[in-house]
């Protein structure tokens, strides 16, 4: 359940968040003493910097240079690190880096896709299959696992990670690490992870990428470092700080963050880069025009400054701008930086370049990486396929709308309907858009004869080249699409964003669909066929309106390379949906932040009483789909919850157990979910906290006994001092398949 899992597992979760073993030590370590002792000035200087691959020359390689990101030709890879290696005085190899978020070629769902599935097998395959591909291409770090936990669906980053909740969000990012990292890192097929973004980017001041953060110390260490604790547990032995300040503080300058929690109480010995040109952007701007703004953190009044601040913070590697090699020197004559922590700052980075395997193994085999057959492999794209099947949500059946029959006529309709390029995501690595099945292509596959209207256009561009007034604003297209409705039997119509509108700068000021989206639903549902709204998006939508004129609606999110067959294999039940949403849809952009996990109010949410907490507008507090929702084609029940003791101590242990039975026709997945509440606390709790689930698959009228386990990571909290409180008293459990669950039980804490 907790970092410190039992030395007996019970459940997938807990066997994801199981720790690894400690790190290679005396020999590394021994190597890295002798080339440090060697290292010049300048030298160490090199190895901390971080270059783009328009930056890095020949010259920076003889120089020394410590990583180069986002070079992806593996020639120039390899060229690059044959002069490091050969030409330079000491022949330390460079550290080639990607974003490979959700996939290299094999494109998998994106990460906030993946935690629908609720399964740590479909993130841990995701970061498998990514490494080997990347690794392949001579790349040996990925700036992945993304685990910033946020409550704000303006913010397009909301997908890149897994949801609003602490807990499900550690589990996915110890598996992908795990999953990427393998055993050994140095192996051929492996790469080391750098989890990001440290912390607290995911929940900016109005929702928009970037900004300012400011939060308690309770509120940061029970809701956005835990992913973190996770995927340092789970091996990850790089990080990345982050863009935002916290508390007045930027991330890449926080030494409270960075050093205090991070490498002493957590004992990290691996390195932290910043993100790009992050250090840069902590300098207060130089005079500017009264209608240009401010820009910059200002709280560095120059580039030696922010090189000062950010290495004594504890960042180790600069990403981009070059402040601290460029100053180093003379920032060490005066004092400002200390030649011990500059020291440090480069054994962090030699010894994750030793434990990586580079000094052993810094080439690149060119075979391999020119062979196609080394990406996208049947059997990458048959998990891809899996993956994407497992984290689709079915928000609404009415009637059995779902699943269509494959032998009737089909109708694609909707923008996105042939869209091989929005399909992939935000993040997309090295996908190609000419390898992704659209949502047409496999319905066709499955359903011979499916037709094709386009209703309107969403325009795949970024701003500010194109305008909200663009996106799908004409219904010159709509005619067409009526007109194949009334010719089929069964509509899929395929509506949403395009990647362009989610993922890094896309914020969003409003969460209805773009466009005359909504129109074109209205139109269809006028003719009276049948039909399913399939959603290709990034972030949660407000969606009463649509929920309300459509028979059954599909999440789908951005599925990845084998988004059409995924589609259509739940559209006609080839997979019965059991994917639950891992994130609060708002009924209306009003109530954001909403999340289940929120603390009680003296006051709570009573429509019927007019001075209590909520909207004078809306008829309830309540999401229109509360996170771990999630329908299928059969039914399930969850009954029979036991608790092995009543009581326990404080260091002790109370295992939890319920059973499972599908009670419909088809064979089918439910996601049992566990949550906790203390109801009274020397600090306020939230009224639950996801503490535990597991993703079971059941045959009609099968059951299965489901067992958690809960310590003192699950029934305690971080107070405002940082420390683990855990307090004697009553702790409710509730067991069911939503953040609803109303299976109930108690136990007490002595």
């Amino acid at each position: 359940m907790a970092s410190s899992a039992p030395s007996t597992p019970t459940s997938s979760d807990e066997v994801a968040l199981a720790p690894v073993g400690p790190a290679p030590g005396s020999n590394v370590e021994k190597r890295v003493d002798a080339l440090l002792e060697r290292m010049t000035t300048e030298e160490k200087l090199q190895q901390v910097q971080l270059l783009s691959d328009g930056q890095v020359t020949d010259e920076d390689a003889r120089k020394g240079v410590g990583g180069v990101f986002s070079l992806v030709d593996p020639a120039r890879i390899d060229e690059l690190q044959h002069i490091a290696v050969e030409e330079s005085r000491l022949g330390i190899p460079i550290l080639f880096a990607y974003d490979t978020i959700h996939g290299y070629r094999t494109i998998f769902p994106v990460p906030l896709g993946a935690a629908s599935s609720f399964d740590p097998e479909v993130a841990r395959t995701d970061a498998t299959i990514g490494a080997r591909e990347s690794a392949t291409v001579g790349l040996k770090q990925i700036y992945s696992p993304m685990v910033d936990l946020s409550h704000e669906p303006r913010w397009g980053r909301i997908v890149e990670g897994g949801g609003e909740d602490p807990y499900l969000n550690a589990v996915l990012a110890a598996a992908r690490v795990k999953g990427a990292q393998g055993d050994d890192y140095a192996a051929r097929d492996k790469v080391v992870t750098s989890v990001k973004h440290f912390v607290a980017y995911g929940q900016p001041e109005g929702g928009r990428d970037y900004n300012t953060t400011d939060m308690s110390e309770s509120r940061l260490r029970n809701y956005y470092l835990p992913p973190f604790k996770a995927a340092i547990d789970a091996g990850a032995d790089t990080v990345m700080c982050s863009f935002n300040s916290i508390n007045g503080v930027p991330g890449c300058a926080n030494r409270y963050t960075e050093t205090d929690i991070l490498k002493k109480e957590w004992g990290f010995d691996g390195f932290i880069e910043s993100d790009y040109t992050a250090v840069s952007e902590t300098r207060a701007c130089p005079p500017r025009k009264p209608d240009e703004g401010p820009c910059g953190h200002g709280t560095a009044a120059d580039g030696p400054e922010a090189a000062a601040n950010a290495l004594m913070a504890g960042t180790d590697s600069e990403m981009v701008s070059t402040h601290i090699r460029d100053n180093g020197a003379q920032l060490l004559r005066e004092g400002r930086i200390s030649r011990a922590r500059l020291d440090d700052a480069v054994r962090r980075i030699l010894r994750i370049k030793f434990r990586a395997g580079l000094f052993d193994h810094p080439y690149v085999d060119q075979a391999e990486a020119a062979d196609e057959s080394s990406f996208l492999t049947d059997d990458d794209r048959a998990a891809a396929r899996e993956a994407a099947g497992r984290s689709m949500v079915l928000l609404k059946n009415h009637d059995a709308t779902l699943p269509f029959d494959a032998s009737k006529k089909t109708a694609v309709i909707g923008p996105l309907g042939k869209d091989q390029h929005s399909v992939l995501g935000p993040w997309w690595g090295r996908g190609r858009d000419e390898d992704a099945v659209s949502v047409f292509d496999g319905v066709s596959e499955q359903s011979p004869g499916a037709t094709y209207a386009e209703g309107c256009t969403l325009t795949p561009s970024e701003p500010p080249s194109n305008t909200p007034e663009d996106e799908c604003a004409s219904d010159a297209g709509f005619a067409e699409a009526v007109a194949a409705a009334e010719a089929a039997d069964q509509v899929v119509l395929t509506v949403g964003e395009t990647r362009e509108m989610s993922g890094e700068a896309a914020s969003r000021t409003t969460l209805d669909l773009p466009g005359r989206q909504e129109e074109l639903i209205e139109a269809i549902k006028a003719t009276g066929t049948p039909f399913v709204v399939v959603l290709l998006n990034g972030r949660p939508l407000t969606l009463g309106d649509v929920a309300g004129d459509s028979p059954a609606m599909l999440e789908a999110w951005f599925p990845g390379v084998e988004a059409g067959n995924a589609v259509a294999d739940v559209v006609f039940g080839k997979v019965n949906p059991g994917g639950k949403l891992p994130v609060s849809f708002p009924q209306r952009l009003g109530q954001v932040p909403i999340y289940y996990n929120h603390e009680p109010t003296g006051r709570p949410c009573d429509v019927t009483q007019k001075y209590n907490s909520r909207y004078r507008d809306l008829r309830s507090c309540d999401p229109l789909y509360e996170f771990g929702f999630g329908l299928s084609y059969t039914s399930f029940d969850i009954s029979g919850l036991t608790l092995d003791r009543r009581t326990m101590s404080r260091n002790g242990r109370v295992k939890v157990s319920v059973t499972v039975k599908n009670t419909g026709e088809r064979k089918g997945d439910e996601v049992v979910q566990l949550y906790l509440r203390d109801p009274v606390a020397s600090i306020a709790q939230p009224v639950r906290r996801l503490r535990g689930f597991e993703r079971v698959t059941l045959a009609p009228g099968q059951t299965q006994r489901v067992g958690f386990t809960l310590d003192r990571d699950d029934v305690g909290f971080r107070d405002n001092r940082g420390k683990l409180v855990v307090e004697p008293g009553e702790i409710q459990v509730y067991v069911g398949s939503s953040a609803r669950a109303d299976l109930t039980d108690s136990f007490r804490v002595r």
